[in-house]
């Protein structure tokens, strides 16, 4: 609070001194009159101590490699940190790496990987150890690691505070499942809503098939998820349920209005945006960091490029539409949606173009590699602007701030007492 202080003007004084002077002597000619008074000097107001911006000073002694490296998320091929490991996190300096089945063999091996990957990672910003742990038949875990049931089998819990009470248990569970072994951002939930019985690629990954049921059941999950210590990634922006094509393979198309979309596709998402928890029996109010954008084509929206690359779906509707400024992850562009059509460069710089923050190369270093060298050739030619990279960046040194991130090595977990928590969230 800025203090004000009361001077008497020196001009004043000077003024009355002047009058008395002059009831008791001759006016002084004009060679002797004295100088004319000065205006006191005004005491500065004090000016509050910038905020200090830790993620800005960080970005401000960043190199455009070091930059570059920010948006990418790399696959490794193996059980520890091999040659592929070591030009992701020591040469490429990447925001983070994925694992999936094929690096996982048993607890004491992934603890040992995800160690090891962060030790790699000498730079002053830690990594994001990235997993797809959902349950059901996308689950990552060890053998030793009690399974999770699908999320659809918690979302068709008749009683909604049953409901409610589950999906949040199951979110914590998530989340006690990923940090156990050095994760720190999962790949959930799922707000997709089921609505097309012919899509297998979502199917019982999703919570269900009714609008309101799938926007709680999701939104309680990812709370659970988030008040674990664990980010969450809603999956998969604007809405993967209503489709029959698998993004793996191919390129699934939506042919809704905006309007019909905003009314039921989008509606889990907005919901995650505006805050993460909608009744349930922990309370809470906190906005999904982290939505993946997913390879569907919305024609009404871009008839040309999948979402995840299209600029009218993710700036357009994502951040000036709907309002979202958390980070924007796209789906893994070594998928068919994209490959089969673009080259991983283009695919890469298309993303950013659109608006993404992060991007996830899940497989073959080849991949990660081109991924990189065309996002640097297109900062380098002016493609890709200083301040649309910068402004990426920023998101995602925020989120490893705000998440206290670091890149410390975790023990071994008690997995009996882990699996008595999954136990007890089973419905």
């Amino acid at each position: 609070m800025t203090k004000r202080y009361l001077i008497l003007p020196l001009f004043l004084l000077v003024v009355v001194l002047a009058a008395c002077a002059s009831r008791q002597a001759p006016a002084a000619t004009p060679e002797a009159a004295a100088p004319a008074p000065t205006a006191a000097t005004p005491t500065p107001t004090p000016q509050p101590t910038p905020t200090p911006d830790p993620a800005a000073e960080l970005l401000a002694g960043m190199t455009v490699e070091e930059k570059v490296g920010q948006l990418l998320v790399a696959g490794i091929e193996g059980l520890e940190p091999g040659a592929d490991g070591i030009q992701a996190v020591a040469e490429y300096r990447v925001g983070g790496v994925i694992l999936f089945g094929r690096n996982v063999e048993s607890g004491a091996q992934l603890v040992a990987l995800t160690n090891g990957l962060k030790a790699l990672n000498e730079a002053q910003v830690p990594l994001l150890l990235c997993v797809d742990q959902e349950g059901g038949r996308v689950d990552r875990m060890p053998p030793e690691v009690a399974d999770l049931p699908a999320a659809y089998r918690f979302g068709q819990i008749a009683d909604p505070d049953q409901r409610m009470d589950a999906c949040f248990a199951l979110g914590q569970a998530l989340a006690a499942q990923c940090a156990a072994f050095g994760f720190n951002l999962d790949f959930a939930p799922v707000m997709d809503i089921w609505s097309n019985p012919d899509n297998t690629v979502i199917g019982d990954r999703a919570f269900g098939s009714d609008l309101e049921a799938v926007t709680c059941a999701a939104n309680e999950t990812a709370w659970g998820i988030l008040s674990g210590g664990v980010i969450a990634a809603a999956k998969h922006f604007p809405g993967h349920g209503d489709t029959a094509v698998d993004s793996h393979y191919g390129l699934p198309v939506v042919n809704k209005t905006v309007e019909e979309l905003l009314d039921f596709e989008l509606v889990p998402f907005r919901q995650a945006m505006d805050s993460t928890c909608v009744y349930g029996a922990a309370g809470g109010d906190s906005a999904i960091p982290v939505l993946m954008v997913g390879h569907i084509l919305v024609t009404a929206l871009d008839a040309e490029h999948p979402a995840s690359l299209s600029h009218p779906v993710v700036t357009g509707l994502l951040r000036q539409e709907l309002g979202f400024d958390g980070v924007v992850c796209t789906d893994d562009l070594t998928m068919a949606a994209v490959s089969d059509t673009y080259g991983m460069g283009e695919a890469a710089v298309l993303a950013v173009e659109a608006g993404c923050d992060l991007l996830l190369v899940c497989h073959e270093a080849d991949n990660l590699t081109a991924a990189r060298d065309a996002l640097l050739a297109a900062v380098d030619s002016g493609r890709l602007s200083m301040e649309r990279l910068d402004e990426s960046v920023y998101r995602l040194l925020s989120l490893k701030l705000n998440w206290e991130l670091t890149d410390q090595p975790v023990d071994l977990p008690d997995v009996e007492s882990l699996n008595r928590q999954i136990q007890a969230v089973l419905p």
